[in-house]
């Protein structure tokens, strides 16, 4: 209590104590004869007054203790009206104030929370939060997504919804040394999905990360979905084996062949032959050469089609003359199904043709000698023209079908290099008739033969 408060409150108490005087002096004058009944009225008269005057100073104070036990139940009301010439008018601007400032800080940290809430919310990375007990506080949308983990994990050791010991270990040892862990995780023994995870400790508020872990609070832990990347990377690797391999095998016949030439040979009877080797194995390495070209070509954001209005029965009856040699070599029926006349598309011509010779070569190549070989075109759900190449020859098998369309993927190696083929020749097709807005797939049965489809759109547009 202030030194002014309490000369108040002594004055006060002189103050009645002299009225209490006074009133007795007057009673015993008015009844001289008993000193009890002046006493009584004189007690009767004071405690109203009394209690006016302790009412005018305990009220400032209630008031205050109201306001305090307010701001304890988070009510930050403005400042407490008491009378400026008060004593504790000081006291209650301090508590307005520091209600208004409690009010800010919460509201600012309540901004915060939503902001952050929002970003996680946002992110496409998985985010794990662990208090310092390695018990899961939180689990952002992505990661629930990511994992297929039900709504309420929280209290719950991570563990148990991430049943793997490298991330339990990894989130144990940030805790403990604080310090950062990445990891690559397999979710499932067919490594059908690989997940990179980062993890950091928590600190708390102006403590640096190289201070004694004991006073770590937590640890985060951010999940990355990289089964795309690693698919890729596979595809990469597999490619570059491949090409190694097909352009390796050509080449080292070109130069055994030159060599021997070299050595003499130039001059025996064997040149001639030697020569025509060395001539199909170049024609080989450019066949190759061309694809990956054209596949780049493809691949790139330049690439753009040069669409024209084609007529179908025409552009058949072409391909069917131009493939109609190797086809007679082998005795092989080529012809196409009857197409209505007027049946167009709107394609890039010389594509198109690409499209058909490819699917076509490949059907005569694997078709017996006295086989059949069946192209034909139709309009579906007046949107789409759907192609079809169909043979009775030694077919695919079905593990084989899914793959099929991939670069240098072969159903039988020896036999395809025997033929001729790069291996690009479908993954080429693939890739056309999906920068004409189509698809293409095929069915197979093995020995009894396969028909490949492509569809597209009748007014395909230059895409990519």
């Amino acid at each position: 209590m202030s030194l002014r408060l309490r000369w108040k409150w002594m004055l006060f108490f002189i103050f009645l104590v002299l009225i209490f005087f006074a009133i007795q002096v007057y009673l015993l004058y008015f009844f001289r004869k008993s000193f009890l009944l002046s006493s009584l009225f004189s007690v009767i008269l004071i405690i109203p007054l009394a209690y006016f005057l302790s009412r005018s100073l305990t009220n400032p104070i209630l008031e205050v203790t109201q306001k305090a036990i307010q701001l304890v139940s988070s009510n930050f009301g403005g400042e407490v009206q008491v009378r400026p010439t008060d004593e504790l008018r000081s006291l209650s601007k301090a508590i307005g104030e520091m209600g208004t400032q409690l009010r800010n800080k919460i509201e600012e940290i309540s901004n915060e929370k939503d902001y952050l809430q929002t970003i996680l919310k946002g992110m496409t990375e998985g985010v794990l939060v662990v208090d310092g007990r390695a018990r899961i506080l939180m689990v952002n949308d992505a990661l629930r997504q990511l994992l297929s983990l039900s709504s309420d994990v929280s209290d719950r050791m991570p563990v148990e919804i991430i049943r793997n010991a490298e991330l339990e270990e990894a989130i144990r040892k940030a805790m403990e040394g604080g310090e950062n862990i990445a990891l690559e995780l397999d979710l499932n023994k067919a490594g059908e999905k690989t997940i990179e995870v980062s993890v950091v400790s928590i600190h708390p508020s102006g403590t640096r990360k190289d201070e004694d872990s004991e006073g770590i609070r937590g640890a985060v832990a951010v999940f990355h979905d990289i089964t795309r990347l690693k698919q890729l990377e596979k595809i990469r690797q597999d490619f570059v084996a491949n090409v190694s391999h097909e352009l390796r095998t050509p080449l080292t016949t070109i130069k055994g062949y030159a060599e021997t030439l070299l050595d003499g040979a130039l001059k025996e009877d064997q040149a001639f032959q030697f020569v025509q080797v060395i001539k199909r194995h170049t024609d080989r390495l450019t066949k190759i050469v061309e694809d990956l070209l054209m596949l780049s070509k493809i691949e790139t954001k330049e690439f753009q089609l040069k669409t024209e209005s084609i007529s179908l029965p025409n552009l058949m009856d072409d391909i069917i003359d131009f493939l109609k040699e190797p086809a007679e070599k082998k005795k092989i029926s080529l012809s196409r199904h009857e197409t209505p006349s007027s049946l167009a598309i709107r394609a890039d011509r010389s594509y198109l043709e690409q499209i058909l010779i490819n699917l076509l070569d490949n059907a005569i190549k694997y078709t017996p000698e006295g086989g059949r070989v069946i192209v034909s075109a139709a309009e579906k759900d007046s949107k789409d023209i759907q192609f079809s190449i169909e043979d009775n020859g030694i077919g695919i098998p079905k593990e084989d079908l899914s793959r099929i369309f991939e670069r240098f993927y072969r159903v039988d190696k020896g036999r395809s290099k025997e033929l001729g083929g790069t291996g690009l020749g479908l993954s080429i097709v693939k890739h056309l008739v999906q920068a004409h807005g189509g698809k293409v797939w095929v069915e197979s049965q093995l020995a009894k033969g396969s028909t490949f489809y492509f569809s597209l759109p009748i007014r395909s547009e230059a895409m990519i």
